[in-house]
């Protein structure tokens, strides 16, 4: 029986904010089954170096003919898992991209993407895409990898002056949401931005695919994800008490509420799942 191997290698991506966090991957001799990808308040752009990523909306789907096949994922803002069929052999390069910056890396709204759960990346971002993943196919090391993806981004935003720009008072309640970890209320925002409730999430949903309420949500789950995931990462176990008062929740079960709207399970299920993978390093590293 072949060892199981799992590296995770991170880079800071030095995008001018564009991109939160960038993961290169590969995992050898893995049990076949499924992951759930988690929402949160980033888009998610993975280029896989070994096979298609096949992905659906539910387990079924993941593993049956209607199932998305993709080199070049592209995901917009969602509110439930994204489960991935977890291969033998796998590895690829996976970015958390701010929905802001949608417009300036991929030449459309992160709104634009919130139809489907993945979108074939090359769909979007055309050729280039394509030749991109061949060199990084071909290239020895992460850090040529990571090199030369960021050249590649940078090329995108220097170029993306016909996709126009993000309205100053969506990038402003995006902002003001990310100051109050996603506790802030409309009413607060929408006095904040100096726009009515209505006008400003009809505003910030043609943008992000989410409206305010949501993209708080997800950031508020975003951040307790995060804090689950540190002591695990160090060998302990998560206070979820505490974690739920640190991060905003009414208490413990409502925490807990949130973990199965968004994951499908409970914190200590999803836990279980993933413990092997964040000890290896594949959670956290800034995302927050």
């Amino acid at each position: 029986m072949e060892t199981v191997s799992r590296e995770f290698v991170r880079a800071a991506p030095r995008l001018d904010g564009m991109v939160v966090s960038a993961v290169g991957y590969r995992t050898r001799g893995e049990q076949p089954g499924l992951h759930r990808g988690l929402p949160s308040p980033y888009l998610t752009l993975i280029f896989s170096l070994d096979g298609p990523v096949v992905t659906g909306e539910s387990p079924e789907q993941a593993g049956g003919r209607d199932a998305v096949r993709t080199d070049i994922v592209l995901g917009g803002l969602h509110r439930s898992p994204a489960y991935v069929l977890r291969p033998e052999y796998e590895a690829g390069i996976q970015l958390a991209v701010h929905p802001l910056a949608a417009r300036a890396l991929f030449g459309v709204p992160a709104g634009a993407l919130a139809g489907e759960l993945v979108t074939p990346g090359a769909d979007v971002l055309g050729h280039r895409a394509a030749d991109v993943r061949e060199l990084l196919c071909e290239q020895g090391t992460w850090q040529e990898r990571f090199a030369s993806l960021s050249g590649y981004l940078r090329r995108c935003a220097a170029d993306a002056d016909a996709a126009g720009s993000v309205r100053p008072e969506v990038a402003e309640a995006w902002a003001w949401l990310a100051r109050h970890r996603g506790t802030g209320t409309l009413r607060g925002l929408s006095r904040h931005v100096a726009l009515s409730e209505r006008r400003l999430t009809t505003l910030f949903r043609a943008e992000t695919g989410l409206s305010p309420k949501q993209a708080g949500r997800l950031m508020r789950f975003q951040r307790a994800r995060n804090a689950v995931v540190r002591p695990v990462a160090a060998g302990a176990a998560p206070d979820l008490a505490r974690v739920a008062a640190d991060c905003g929740y009414y208490d413990h079960s409502h925490l807990v509420r949130d973990f199965r709207e968004y994951a499908g399970v409970s914190p200590s299920g999803w836990l279980a799942e993933e413990c092997r993978n964040i000890q290896a390093g594949s959670h956290g590293g800034g995302e927050e």
